[in-house]
């Protein structure tokens, strides 16, 4: 089996990392946290201290990059030079992937790549991000993909939801909030998991996709329902009508790799 390092191995990340070890894979995973090494390592990973500041730093980086399939899994960082920073990170992994056998590259995006079209959107529609992070995301997806060295696929993961990410939580008690009647876009985590999986086991390469649950709820009705399910204290949205927002087309991922969505419709999740 293929050997497989996990640059960010945190809320998606670990899981990813222990699915993958059950499958068969080697697995080696990268923490900032000194502290992590130890649980990544009892957990059967090998474990590695990896930092990207925004050039690569850590211990043995040649050794975490002596694997086959390198996933990238950290967000750009929340900061006034993000789209740049972001980018030169992105950079200094580049040039250090110079030197390593790795050939194919998994990394992880978000739909924030998608401007408010007030429409269904699909992969082709990511031309002029609204936000930073957005166009931070953009950027690197274009530099990973133009590598004509590498077989790079990109992941569009919508809001993560799942486990200790429960969504009652995110709104509760926030008072004047607007958006209500907006479709919104979610994926629960053991989705990202089984579609990267499946990305590996059908080595399907220089792709974009977008991944996304199916069922696109009610910005209002879906957290009005999540807050009462988890027991908080419900939101208040205003009496507005649909502010910009976008429907996030999986289509494309469904079809090519025929994944099929355990949780198919956000608003029947309910202990996990």
């Amino acid at each position: 089996m293929e050997s497989i390092s996990i640059l960010g191995c945190g809320w998606l990340g670990l899981p990813l990392a222990k699915s993958l070890l059950d499958k068969g894979y080697r697995v080696k995973g990268s923490t900032r946290s000194f502290t992590q090494l130890s649980h990544l390592k009892s957990n059967g990973i090998e474990p590695h201290y990896i930092s990207l500041n925004p050039y690569v730093i850590g211990r043995n980086i040649r050794g975490f990059l002596s694997s086959d399939v390198l996933v990238i899994n950290f967000p750009p960082e929340r900061r006034e030079d993000i789209e740049s920073y972001h980018k030169a990170q992105i950079k200094s992994l580049l040039y250090e992937l110079k030197f390593s056998q790795i050939t194919k590259v998994v990394f992880i995006s978000s739909t924030s790549v998608y401007p408010d079209l007030n429409r269904e959107v699909v992969e082709e529609d990511a031309a002029s991000p609204e936000k930073s992070s957005g166009r931070a995301l953009f950027s690197v997806e274009r530099l990973l993909l133009s590598d004509k060295s590498l077989k790079t696929i990109v992941l569009r993961f919508g809001g993560l939801i799942g486990y200790d990410r429960k969504p009652g939580r995110f709104l509760s008690g926030r008072k004047g909030l607007t958006g209500g009647e907006s479709p919104v876009n979610l994926i629960h985590r053991d989705d990202c998991t089984g579609i990267i999986q499946s990305i590996l086991t059908k080595d399907i390469w220089g792709e974009i996709f977008n991944a996304c649950a199916d069922t696109h709820p009610k910005r209002k009705d879906y957290y009005l329902e999540q807050a009462k399910i988890g027991g908080f204290d419900p939101p208040e949205f205003d009496n507005t009508e649909k502010s910009g927002y976008k429907i996030v087309n999986s289509g494309k991922l469904k079809r090519l790799t025929g994944y099929v969505l355990k949780y198919p419709d956000p608003s029947k999740i309910r202990d996990n």
